[in-house]
């Protein structure tokens, strides 16, 4: 399971992995000072990107009317320090935690100290129409942070793609409605998905924003066998970060030419980017066309 948003690369060591900066360093920090400072440096914007989507996709998910149902949960896959569940649930803009988090009030304090600012911050910004958010991720320091200080109501440490998915995650996971990333997939296969559909109980919808770089298809296909269509926002792309090296950029443009897309205006502007695929029901991709649940291109 990925534990980069920003590099999305492979889960073992080859030319493409090779080929992209690697900030690992920063993924599994007790707090996440490291990681807003060098992914601002290189523009990072994934989650930006997804604020507004996730959100309209959760409106298009109605909660049960039964008085004993179970509230909407969102399972944020690669979840890091609970960057998706900050912006889903919170009146902040990606900007806002770049800033919060590399000012100077905040290099000055001590983890302890920011975990107490930090809970205090996001519970004045919390939204009235928050909903239940929980993470996976095999950072554990990066998932216990983002439990600390509010932003996830359960979080676990695992890595689904090596071990089994333990009792306590399939009990959390078991009303998910949607399964989010915006970082990591090709670090991921079906095996990852398997026992969390496998358990849940509703009907479930996966969003996720993918590096052009690489495929979608061995997780869409995965996805297939538990009766999702996956679909793919063909209209746009969205910016992911700024090329660290010419090197960066020429794997990216072969890569994307590679797999059959138009680098052009993209990748040769300076940019990864990523596209959007959604996997739902095929009755879902019927009642609610893709095009009515984006915001316009």
């Amino acid at each position: 399971m990925a534990r980069s948003e920003s590099t999305d690369g492979e889960s073992t060591p080859g030319p493409r992995q090779e080929a992209m900066t690697r900030f690992d360093d920063i993924y599994d920090q007790p707090d996440p000072r490291a990681f807003f400072r060098a992914l601002g440096a290189w523009d990072y914007q994934t989650p930006h990107h997804a604020q507004e989507i996730f959100r309209r996709l959760v409106a298009a998910r109605p909660p049960d009317a039964r008085p004993d149902a179970p509230p909407i949960t969102v399972l944020d896959i690669c979840c890091s320090y609970g960057v998706n569940a900050a912006l889903l649930n919170h009146d902040l803009t990606l900007d806002d935690l770049y800033a919060h988090y590399t000012s100077a009030h905040a290099a000055a304090l001590t983890t302890a100290e920011l975990i107490a600012w930090d809970r205090a911050w996001y519970a004045a910004h919390r939204r009235p129409d928050a909903v239940r958010t929980i993470g996976l991720d095999v950072a554990g320091n990066a998932v216990a942070y983002a439990r600390a200080v509010g932003l996830l109501d359960e979080g676990f440490g695992e890595n689904l793609e090596t071990a089994p998915a333990s009792a306590e995650l399939l009990r959390a996971a078991r009303h998910t409605r949607l399964i989010t990333i915006t970082g990591g997939a090709s670090f991921l296969s079906p095996r990852s998905f398997r026992p969390l559909l496998d358990g849940a109980r509703d009907g479930v919808w996966v969003a996720a924003f993918v590096l052009r770089t690489g495929s979608y298809r061995t997780i869409a296909d995965g996805l297939t066998a538990h009766g999702l269509v996956t679909e793919k926002d063909t209209p746009r792309t969205f910016r992911q970060r700024r090329f660290t090296s010419v090197q960066e950029q020429r794997y990216a443009i072969d890569a994307v030419t590679a797999a059959g897309d138009d680098p052009t205006g993209k990748e040769t502007d300076g940019h990864f980017h990523t596209a959007l695929h959604l996997s739902r029901p095929a009755a879902d991709t019927t009642a609610f066309p893709l095009t009515t649940l984006l915001p316009s291109p």
